[in-house]
């Protein structure tokens, strides 16, 4: 909670107003009872209508002095929580896109999409309250406690004996429902998560006809969050007839020893007035308080999940002296092994190769061999378990991140596009690039021509992931999106399984022209031969690493591939090679 709300630290002023404007609303409300109590000794019952006028207009310019002090409060209040809102959600956002791969394994997306929208939303709400009156309650009861002793001792001891049992009451109720809430907010998270998978998944969702299967998945992750949410809420609605229970218990008693006093002649109508005046403000702020705890549960559960992610240490950090200098793309795996944090299955093991300046390097391999593993090493989305990878020379971790990362044009399995134009989602790459570069790099990922014959050429809109567009469009636009950076590595995962053979050839020639060294991860022979070196991986493993005559010569598996992407092989080798390369 105060690594949180450190970040009111630059509103402090705006909240000393806020809070000196809620005192005087404060303070009113406190003499408003004892100037009742003077007008009733003093003028009504002397039947003094100057008295009775004279304080009534003291009472009525005080009262729009609170009226005037709480339209304040709220502006300054309302600035305070809304900008504390911005600043938190734009830090937990940073914070996100600081995280490196195994840093976002901690929190899954559902999660962390709750934490910024939702958990936000709860603390911004307790700051704008805590400003206006959350403060108040506490200050009310406790005010109102003392201005009683001021005006009757014997009965402001009746109200002094209750206060002490309702805090502990409500200490108690509060520390129940912070438990409460922080599992309704992770039941949250899971209805999220069903949502977001199914509205992502929408189309394989209807073509294998689980609409029935999905909605039960939803159904029991809304039921889970509607029985935590009913559990919750009945605790804390329990909690508001206890407080008015003993309140207006105290209330009765004041009545009942106030009447005896005032026969006795040892208090007056006006002190018995003020008294229960008070003890119903009391009473009203402790009725506040069963909505106070439930904000402030709500938003201390809220706090803790902020907090978790303000305070991830990022794992993956630039060296003291690192270097900022990447000129040639030239890569070389030493000795590299790999393992996921928090499992113990090493996915690469013993990787050596290298790659020259402005080479051609394929990687092919099996499903779940370890190839998407070892493109991710490269950029530093994780860091290597044992062994180094070194560009132009130098190990990776001593080159700086953004450099490093600036330097490398990335084409994922997945080729995800962003809702925007054409031409947005080909400069997405690269910052400044000028119209003349995106039209080059879309020349060069032979998309030129598909965008040309566009309703809005390059100012066409992509729908959300790219809907409207072919698989081979879309591949085709995120590698012109990679081209685009003019890129010294580029690394392409299986990027062009979707494109024909010729489109792929007049790709990968364009690609030659180009001063960058070029890593591609593929399933197919033709597309390997054309590489100037070709890496063979399995479980983990460089199997075999050559030119595609080198390894027709000396590696038997990646002859018998050969031969069944020929055509030529006999059934019995070509269906294991096929099964062991499946895409």
């Amino acid at each position: 909670m105060i690594k949180v709300l450190s970040y009111l630290k630059p509103y402090r002023l705006h909240v000393v107003v806020a809070l000196c404007l809620m005192l005087v609303e404060l303070a009113v409300e406190l003499l408003q009872p004892m100037l009742m109590a003077k007008i009733i000794d003093q003028g009504i019952l002397r039947r003094d209508m100057n008295f009775v006028l004279t304080w009534g207009m003291v009472l009525i310019g005080i009262s729009l002095l609170a009226f005037v002090s709480g339209i304040v409060n709220s502006f300054f209040a309302s600035h305070v929580s809304q900008s504390f809102g911005f600043d938190v959600r734009r830090n937990l956002f940073e914070k996100v896109q600081s995280f490196s791969f195994s840093n976002l394994s901690i929190f899954p997306n559902s999660s962390l999409i709750t934490r910024i929208t939702n958990d936000v939303t709860q603390v911004q709400n307790t700051v704008f309250m805590s400003l206006r009156i959350m403060l108040r309650a506490p200050l009310l009861i406790i005010g109102g406690m003392v201005m009683a002793f001021f005006v009757h001792i014997q009965l402001a001891l009746i109200l002094a004996t209750a206060v002490p049992v309702l805090l502990a009451f409500l200490i108690f109720t509060m520390t129940k429902a912070g438990r409460l809430f922080r599992v309704l907010q992770s039941k949250l998270d899971s209805v999220n998560e069903v949502l977001r998978e199914n509205l992502a998944g929408m189309r394989l969702i209807k073509a294998f006809l689980r609409r029935n299967h999905e909605r039960k998945r939803f159904a029991a992750a809304n039921r889970n969050l509607m029985m935590e949410t009913v559990s919750a809420l009945r605790f804390i609605e329990v909690a508001l007839p206890v407080l008015l229970f003993i309140m207006n218990a105290g209330i009765m008693t004041v009545l009942w020893f106030g009447n005896a006093e005032l026969t006795a002649g040892t208090a007056s109508a006006g002190e018995i007035v003020a008294i229960v005046n008070y003890a119903t403000k009391m009473t009203s702020a402790f009725s506040v308080f069963t909505f106070i705890i439930m904000v402030f549960s709500r938003a201390k559960a809220s706090a803790h999940r902020i907090a978790e992610v303000l305070q991830t240490e990022v794992d993956m950090a630039d060296a003291p002296e690192s270097s900022s200098d990447v000129h040639k793309g030239t890569l070389c795996f030493k000795n590299v092994s790999f393992t996921y944090p928090g499992t113990n299955v090493e996915v690469l093991r013993d990787i050596s190769f290298d790659a020259g300046m402005g080479q051609t390097v394929a990687i092919m391999g099996a499903t779940g061999s370890g190839k998407t593993s070892l493109f991710q090493l490269i950029p530093r989305l994780y860091d290597v378990t044992e062994g180094s990878i070194k560009v132009d020379g130098m190990d990776i971790r001593e080159i700086e991140v953004d450099t490093l990362r600036g330097s490398i044009g990335y084409v994922p399995q997945e080729s995800l596009l962003f809702t925007g134009t054409v031409k947005d989602n080909i400069s997405w790459g690269k910052d400044d690039a000028s119209m003349d570069e995106v039209v080059e790099a879309a020349r060069i990922a032979q998309i030129h021509e598909t965008i040309e014959k566009l309703p809005a050429k390059y100012d066409t809109l992509i729908g959300q992931k790219g809907v409207n567009l072919s698989g081979g469009q879309k591949q085709r636009i995120a590698i012109a999106r990679a081209l685009v950076r003019q890129p010294k590595l580029l690394l392409l995962d299986d990027s062009t399984s979707a494109l024909d053979v010729n489109t792929e050839e007049r790709l990968l020639l364009g690609i030659n022209t180009l001063q960058c060294t070029t890593l591609i991860i593929t399933q197919k022979i033709s597309t390997a031969k054309k590489a100037d070196k070709i890496i063979l991986v399995e479980d983990g493993r460089v199997l075999a690493k050559g030119t595609h005559e080198e390894l027709l010569k000396e590696c038997d598996l990646y002859g018998r591939i050969h031969q069944s992407q020929a055509g030529k092989g006999i059934s019995g080798h070509a269906r294991p090679a096929n099964k062991t390369f499946s895409i």
